[in-house]
């Protein structure tokens, strides 16, 4: 048996985690993350810090359930992100809808933005996080939880072992 103290999420604890999150009104999955996560609890986060809070005192094996208003996370919508452009002017690795594309405003700062619908000769880019305006809930599957070795707690993580997904 270990100590019932050492699998306790807290500041400079090695956590894995999974986790997937659901629309709070449908129930639809739109984000599932199944290949673990690791970070060092108080050193970075890897989640949002209304989330990583959270986790503060949970043990290894819980699941955390967590109802999050989108517009905390991201802002409200912002209307003048979504750009509607004549197809023939985008590049063809970009015309359908859920591929990403880089744009650089005016003052030369990068932004992502999602194709989110081509109707005839236009197509729809939405610069809004695909979460703005939601609420979700977040399910948190904490896999681990250990001490952090020096080197972890000084870079935050350890890269994964194993192929990459």
């Amino acid at each position: 048996m270990t100590d019932s103290s050492t699998d306790i999420i807290k500041e400079g604890k090695y956590v894995e985690l999974t986790y997937l999150v659901r629309d709070s009104k449908t129930g639809d999955v739109l984000t599932e993350i199944t290949r673990p996560l690791n970070y060092v609890h108080g050193v970075n986060e890897i989640l949002a810090p209304m989330i990583t809070q959270e986790l503060e005192g949970k043990r290894q094996g819980e699941r955390v359930d967590l109802l999050v208003d989108c517009n905390e996370l991201y802002g409200p919508r912002d209307e003048s992100l979504v750009i509607t452009e004549k197809v023939a002017v985008v590049p063809r690795e970009y015309r359908q809808v859920g591929s990403q594309i880089l744009m650089e405003n005016n003052l030369g700062q990068m932004k992502s933005f999602l194709v989110t619908k081509i109707e005839g000769d236009n197509i729809t880019f939405d610069g809004n996080n695909p979460l703005c305006g939601r609420e979700v809930i977040y399910q948190v599957t904490i896999l681990s939880v250990r001490d952090a070795t020096a080197e972890e707690r000084q870079g935050g993580s350890q890269p994964e072992a194993g192929p990459a997904a």
